[in-house]
């Protein structure tokens, strides 16, 4: 009787190996393509819900809570929004979170003297804030350019006022994004005298990628607050944007800026007493968020040839130049808090 070998007994007892081969399903999309319909959908319905919040009551809330002073309460917010953003004291003027009376003491906190040192080369325009460049470029027909080829009114940016926007025509505009990580007090771009200042009210959608490219005119529909400034080389406007959840916004010269009527508001500074800005002082800050638009006449200035959207600025460091260069002041400028 003839036996089998045992190996080849084992041999014949062993699972068949097969290798693994993706297979495509016709109608089936990619991974890559997968993720971008998803992130649509999701797009979708961050934009859908945004029209749909009360902006405004949320806004209130949020502020609420944004200024208690209970330090238990003050110093949970603290800590969660220093770890979400990953959020370090190391150039602040009070290096230790407990130190602030409340979050937005935190927020709008001062940097230690020195912490952001102003260029000054002749002619230089140093950037307002710390931040990214959102869009930048020549105002065109009277619009500004946002996203995906969305554009905006200048004129209505400005508060609806023709002649206001009149100098403007043709110019140069940045728009500047300042996230929830960065320092959020707002500087002089240049040396001016305060013009008038202009309260719009609005909506107060979120201010981010996903709503500049589909939000229509976004920065000329939410709440906003206009500064015009005569300069040596003609007027300069700068636009601060609120935002969803953005509590207020303030000035050194005015306070907190609150209309009790959501109506349009121009203040003129021009008498009795003219208020003088240098460049690199502070002008305002933001109780959460958001936005500065600046607006140069035409033929005024020329924006640095390594700026693009998505480029990060940080506040005193060259954003532009002056086709011709009006004076800087003597003093250096200095974050050192004084209007706290």
């Amino acid at each position: 009787m003839m036996t089998t070998p045992r190996s080849s007994q084992a041999a014949n007892n062993r699972r068949p190996s097969y290798r693994r081969v993706p297979v495509r399903i016709p109608g089936t999309q990619p991974n890559s393509k997968k993720n971008e319909i998803t992130r649509r959908m999701k797009d979708k319905l961050f934009i859908t819900s945004q029209y749909l919040l009360p902006h405004h009551a949320v806004s209130r809330l949020v502020g609420n809570l944004a200024a208690s002073e209970t330090s238990w309460l003050k110093n949970l917010l603290i800590r969660n929004f220093m770890r979400q953003f990953d959020i370090q004291l190391d150039e602040a003027e009070r290096p230790y979170y407990q130190q602030y009376n409340s979050f937005n003491d935190f927020f709008t906190r001062a940097l230690k003297e020195g912490a952001r040192p102003l260029e000054k080369t002749e002619g230089c325009i140093p950037s307002p804030v710390d931040g990214a460049v959102s869009q930048l470029g020549t105002i065109e027909q009277g619009q500004i350019f946002q996203a995906k080829g969305q554009s905006f009114s200048l004129t209505e940016l400005l508060g609806g006022d023709r002649e206001r926007a009149k100098p403007f025509m043709g110019g140069e505009f940045a728009t500047l994004y300042l996230s929830p990580r960065d320092y959020h007090r707002v500087h002089m771009p240049v040396t001016g005298t305060l013009r008038e200042m202009v309260y719009v009210p609005g909506a107060l959608f979120s201010v981010n990628q996903t709503t500049a490219e589909n939000v229509p005119g976004l920065f000329a529909r939410n709440e906003r607050l206009v500064a015009i400034f005569d300069t040596d080389s003609g007027p300069v406007a700068m636009v601060l944007v609120g935002a969803m959840i953005v509590a207020a916004i303030e000035t050194v010269w005015a306070g907190r800026i609150t209309p009790l009527k959501r109506e349009v508001r121009v203040t003129n500074y021009q008498n009795p007493d003219p208020i003088h800005l240098n460049v690199g002082e502070e002008m305002g800050r933001f109780l959460l968020g958001s936005t500065v638009v600046l607006c140069f006449p035409p033929d005024t200035i020329q924006w640095d040839d390594n700026l693009t959207s998505g480029s990060e600025v940080r506040m005193g460091k060259r954003i532009a130049q002056y086709q011709t260069h009006p004076a800087l002041p003597d003093a250096s400028f200095q974050t050192d808090g004084q209007t706290n």
